[in-house]
């Protein structure tokens, strides 16, 4: 039945509304998510019509919904679940989601993760596309053909002529500013603290988080929960950015740097060459 599926998602982004809310983000961003929800219920056919007919562009122009949440919604559809509401749980699993593309092991998703800051399929693609994957050892053409075709299948289904359209990375001075109010406000406590599902057997609400704006851009500061966070007890230094922009997301993780010309300096992995040239500049004004 159509409301069967439609009022399941709008339960979750009912869901997004109050975890958002509670978190003190924006009011606006809460209604947003509150007033798709609605919509969904009002819907005279199901919401995956929509999307299989017209794709992203057929969620984006429904009232009310917009860029953002069509493409929350597209997760849904696609994978079952909501990467926003994971995260603002503090439940997102990079390398699990990184795993779950065929000819990506344990191993190379933390590869991707770690060396080039790879987090989301989307910035797998773009990997895949500019060539970075070409460049890991030990990954040869077939396995990265294998990957590329995984990736079309997973995200062919909500490519719009606006997607394909440049996307503005945020500079790391925005990044890095962001990365520095989080830090702060949770040193001083004042950011609402949630307890994730992993790696928290006694449900200790432990995690600080932090939404903020910078433009058009919504930001979702946490420390990582990651495996490998907890295994060399970085979870009080490594900072996760989710950052929802107009046409796409993208994520980032800054981390002080232990050795090398920034060692003892916050740097965004996969762009030490910016962060190292912003440092110059500094230096040298």
């Amino acid at each position: 039945m159509p409301h069967e599926l439609n009022g399941d998602i709008a339960a979750r982004l009912d869901e997004i509304g109050r975890m958002l809310a509670e978190q003190g983000a924006n009011r606006f961003r809460v209604n947003a998510y509150h007033r798709a929800a609605a919509l969904l219920r009002g819907l005279p056919q199901p919401v995956s019509a929509i999307f299989a007919a017209q794709g992203l562009d057929g969620l984006d122009a429904l009232p009310g919904v917009g860029p953002r949440i069509a493409h929350a919604i597209a997760d849904m559809l696609q994978h079952g679940q909501s990467q926003l509401l994971l995260r603002l749980r503090g439940d997102h699993d990079p390398i699990g989601l990184l795993t779950s593309v065929p000819g990506v092991g344990k191993a190379l998703a933390w590869r991707l993760h770690d060396t080039l800051g790879i987090a989301s399929l989307e910035a797998l693609e773009a990997a895949a596309a500019d060539g970075r994957l070409a460049q890991l050892p030990g990954l040869g053409p077939k396995r990265l053909a294998g990957i590329r075709d995984a990736l079309a299948q997973r995200l062919g289904r909500v490519r719009t002529a606006q997607s394909t359209m440049p996307v503005r990375v945020p500079p790391v001075t925005e990044l890095l500013a962001v990365d520095a109010a989080y830090r702060q406000a949770a040193a001083a406590g004042k950011l609402v603290r949630i307890a994730p599902r992993r790696f928290n057997p006694t449900h200790t609400a432990w995690l600080p988080v932090l939404h903020t704006t910078r433009g058009r851009r919504h930001y979702t500061a946490l420390f990582s929960n990651t495996a490998r966070a907890h295994a060399l007890h970085k979870t009080a230094d490594w900072v996760v950015l989710y950052v929802e922009g107009q046409r796409a997301d993208s994520q980032f993780t800054v981390i002080t740097a232990e050795f090398g010309p920034m060692a003892g300096l916050r740097v965004v992995r996969g762009r030490e060459a910016e962060c190292l040239a912003r440092y110059r500049r500094r230096h040298a004004s």
